[in-house]
C-alpha cells in the first residue's frame, strides 16, 4: 500500500514516515511539501490508497480548498485530515466536504494506527473525544465558539454550495438514539443497494456521483440517502458519517482482538 503525507513542515513530515513505517513496514510513505506536489505525485503514481492531508498549508494556501480539489479529480481517494488546531466546525466541515478522517496532530501514534485501519476498511474516523461534542436534545449545542467558527468562512468549501440553514444544520445536535441504540450497521435493516449508496455516501460522494457509479437516477438516489438517514435516525449526511463513525469505534471498543 502507498500513502501520501501532505505537509508543508518537513519536520512533521519526517515524524509521519517514521510512525507509519512503525506500524507496518511494508507501506510506502510518499511526502509531498506543497499542494502542487502533492497532486503531480497523486498523477506520478495512481495506485496511491490513502491521502494524509494537514489543513494548514501556509498561508497562502487554503486546506479545505485543497480537499475540496483532491475530493474533485480524484474522488475515490480516501483523505485523512491532519490539524493542528482541534476545532469542532473544521471536523464538521472536513467530513462534510468528503474527508474520511480527521486527526489532531497532538494525537497518540494508537490513534493514527486505529485511523488508518478504520479508514483503509472502508469506515471513516471521527477521534472519539470530537464526537462526543454532539449532544443529543436538551443538551446545549455545540458551543458557540464552534457556530462562530463555521459561520466566519461563508461558503468556503461547503460540499452543498453553503447556504447560512445548510451549516446551521450540520451543527445541530443529533437525536438521541435511546436505550436501543443501534450498535452495528448490520442492524439497520438496509436493503442491499441502501447499503450500497451508504458506502458511497460515507466515502463524500454528491447524489449525482452516486447514481453514475450505481446507474440509478439522481431522484431514485435521493430516496435512498432520505432512507439511510433515516435509519440511521439523523438529518443529514455529516451526521450520518458521525453515526456510522461512532458505531464503528464502538464495534472495535468491544472487540479484544483490538485492545
Amino acid at each position: 500500500m502507498k500513502v501520501l503525507l501532505v505537509d508543508d513542515h518537513p519536520l512533521i513530515l519526517s515524524a509521519l514516515q517514521t510512525m507509519i513505517h512503525r506500524l507496518d513496514p511494508a507501506v510506502t510513505v510518499l511526502s509531498a511539501e506543497n499542494a502542487a506536489d502533492g497532486f503531480e505525485l497523486l498523477v506520478q503514481q495512481p495506485d496511491v490508497g490513502l491521502v494524509l492531508l494537514d489543513l494548514d498549508l501556509g498561508d497562502e494556501v487554503d486546506g479545505f480548498t485543497v480537499l475540496a480539489e483532491m475530493r474533485h479529480r480524484h474522488p475515490s481517494l480516501p483523505v485523512v485530515v491532519l490539524s493542528a488546531a482541534e476545532r469542532l466546525a473544521d471536523m464538521v466541515r472536513a467530513v462534510d466536504m468528503g474527508a474520511m478522517g480527521f486527526l489532531p496532530k497532538r494525537s497518540p501514534i494508537k490513534d493514527l494506527s486505529d485511523a488508518l485501519a478504520l479508514v483503509v476498511s472502508g469506515g471513516v474516523y471521527i477521534p472519539q473525544a470530537m464526537s462526543g461534542q454532539v449532544k443529543p436534545p436538551g443538551a446545549k449545542p455545540a458551543g458557540a465558539a464552534a457556530v462562530a467558527d463555521a459561520l466566519a468562512k461563508p461558503g468556503a468549501g461547503w460540499a452543498n454550495g453553503g447556504v447560512l440553514d445548510s451549516k446551521l444544520a450540520l451543527l445541530r445536535p443529533m437525536a438521541d438514539p435511546g436505550p436501543a441504540a443501534l450498535h452495528s450497521l448490520s442492524e439497520l435493516g438496509l436493503t442491499r443497494r441502501q447499503a450500497e449508496v451508504l458506502d458511497w455516501l460515507l466515502k463524500g460522494l454528491s447524489n449525482k456521483l452516486i447514481a453514475r457509479e450505481l446507474n440509478l437516477s439522481v431522484d431514485t438516489v435521493k430516496d435512498h440517502v432520505a432512507a439511510v438517514l433515516r435509519a440511521l435516525g439523523v438529518t443529514s449526511r455529516t451526521q450520518a458519517v458521525l453515526r456510522v463513525s461512532r458505531m464503528n469505534q464502538q464495534v472495535a471498543g468491544s472487540d479484544p482482538s483490538s485492545r
